[in-house]
Parts: C-alpha cells; structure tokens; sequence
C-alpha cells in the first residue's frame, strides 16, 4: 500500500505523534471522533504522525470521551511534493490570517509565515503574535486533518519582510508580474510565494524581494485572496511537472 491518505477509503483523519498498533484516543482527537462524526465500531479512520506517515485503523470501541484503534496495515510514507511549496504573507486585519492559513493548508503548502510589512495595518505585540501563531498552528491541524494530508504544515511568524533578502525561490505576486507559464522550477527546489499587503510593499522592501514576479490576473486582488490564488497556481503548476518531469 502506498500512495496518499487522502486516496484511501476512510470515514475520517486525524493526527498521533506515534502509529501503534493499538491506540487509544482520549482527547479532542477523540471527542471530534465520537461527538461530531460519530465514527463507531467497525469502521476505518487513516491516522497520520503529521511528518509523512499514515496508516489505517479499524474503529474497536467507542465510548463517552475515547476512542480506541487498531492498526490494519503497515504504516504508509506519503510521497513528498516538488519543488516544496512555502507561503509567506502580509499580516491583514481581523480572522483573514487564519482563512489564509486554512485555505493554504488544504491546498497542499508545505510551510506558512506571516510577514509583518511595513504598510501591513496590524500591529502585534510580541506576545499577541506569539499566541496568534499558536492558534494558527491549530488552524492549519484542523485543516489538514479535513484534507487528510500526513505531512502538517509549518506556521511560523511575525517576520519582517527584510529577512527574505537573498532566499532563493522567490516568487513575487505582483499585478505586473509574469504569466505563470513562463514560470521555471526553482534551482534550490523550493519556491517561496511572497505576498504583501493590500497596500503593497514599501520601495526598501520591494527591493529585497529579488525575484520572479508572478501576476493573477488583470485585477487587484485582496491581501488574502491574492495569498490563496498565487498557492493554487503554484499548487497546479507543481502537479503539471510532477507529471509531465521532462
């Protein structure tokens, strides 16, 4: 058996540090399980480690907060994606950076940092950003877990845009950028999509940005709709040559 979690015939997903043969879920894991998709005995769920492993189980008991599992195949390393895909994007106001990292994670991104921009509206203490990575964190788990993927998403932040200075892979979305066909795989095999906010890089930050700019069509976008479209682009452009390699 190999192949993705998403691909194979399960009820639901979720995540363990560890796939035991027998495990017994006793927490939100479990409370998700029993309460909200009322998995029971019988059926099979994948349970990922969150760093590209899988492995089915069988339902053997349900009760009030626990599930219990048992294992019914070896575990499973789901293939890594290339180039690797990471996002970085300006911080924009109220829940957008949690449907940013929502939508990102299901898309298939491999990692996620928030940048602060200097014309980025929020401010964030160092412990208010501290608190909404964390809980950004859990976004992506819960996303990942709903897209069955078994490699969890890294979220880091708050950054300045100046530490991407010289990172190679940049990708630039920009409304004046290139169409995503003229796009080459990145040398380094990783690209990195950068994506400011609504009111755009300052003059020092756009000239740290060395890289390709990629447009997404002849409108403006929103901070977080441009996030989101660019990863898809990405996303797609990564399957076309994973499988079309000449």
């Amino acid at each position: 058996m190999t192949g993705f979690a998403a691909r194979y015939p399960a009820v639901a997903h979720t995540f363990l540090p560890a796939l035991d043969d027998d495990v017994t879920l006793d927490d939100e894991a479990a409370h998700h399980l029993s309460r909200v998709r009322r998995v029971r005995a019988g059926e099979v769920i994948t349970v990922a480690d969150g760093r590209g492993s899988w492995r089915p189980y069988a339902v053997a008991g349900v009760a009030p907060g626990a599930v219990e599992l048992r294992a019914q195949a070896a575990p499973v390393d789901e293939p890594r994606l290339a180039p690797r895909l990471v996002v970085a994007f300006a911080l924009t106001k109220g829940a957008k950076p949690d449907f940013v990292v929502q939508k990102l994670t299901e898309l298939g991104v491999d990692a996620v940092t928030v940048l602060a921009a200097r014309r980025s509206v929020p401010r964030w203490s160092d412990e208010r950003a501290a608190a909404a990575v964390a809980r950004l964190g859990r976004v992506a788990r819960e996303a990942a877990a709903q897209s069955r993927r078994a490699r969890l998403p890294a979220v880091d932040g708050v950054r300045p845009v100046d530490e991407l200075h010289g990172r190679p892979g940049l990708v630039v979305a920009d409304p004046g950028g290139s169409d995503p066909t003229s796009l080459a795989a990145p040398s380094g095999g990783e690209w990195v999509l950068v994506v400011g906010p609504e009111g755009g890089f300052d003059p020092d930050e756009e000239a740290a940005l060395a890289g390709d700019r990629l447009g997404l069509g002849p409108h403006m976008l929103r901070a977080e709709t441009a996030a989101v479209a660019g990863a898809a682009v990405l996303v797609t452009k990564r399957t076309q040559m994973l499988e079309s390699p000449g």
